[in-house]
């Protein structure tokens, strides 16, 4: 994904988006700005909802900011739709203490 042909979409991004597999606009037209958002909260980054408003910005060739309330709102509802249906994985438990344990031999 090269930042320059795609509005909206900065360096940080566009590597999110390369690493899971969105190469090209088209990658990202196939995907959707949801399914690409899934795919790179499911890949354990931590993205904010900008970069969803982004990636539809970006489809639609307007700045993110130009969505409306009501389609921001049906992008976050898309993704919670998705999210509800096949929920992300645990981050897992926090690193506690560490413990030795020693055995007799």
């Amino acid at each position: 994904m090269n930042a320059p042909k795609l509005r909206n979409i900065g360096p940080k991004s566009a590597a999110w988006l390369r690493q899971v597999g969105l190469h090209s606009r088209e990658d990202l037209q196939a995907t959707g700005a949801v399914g690409a958002f899934v795919k790179v909260r499911r890949a354990g980054f931590k993205p904010s909802l900008n970069l969803l408003y982004a990636l539809e910005g970006a489809l639609r060739n307007c700045h993110w900011q130009e969505l409306s309330d009501s389609q921001r709102k049906a992008l976050v509802d898309d993704y919670e739709a998705r999210i509800a249906a096949q929920p992300l994985k645990p981050a897992g438990p926090a690193a506690g203490p560490v413990r030795e344990q020693h055995f007799d031999t």
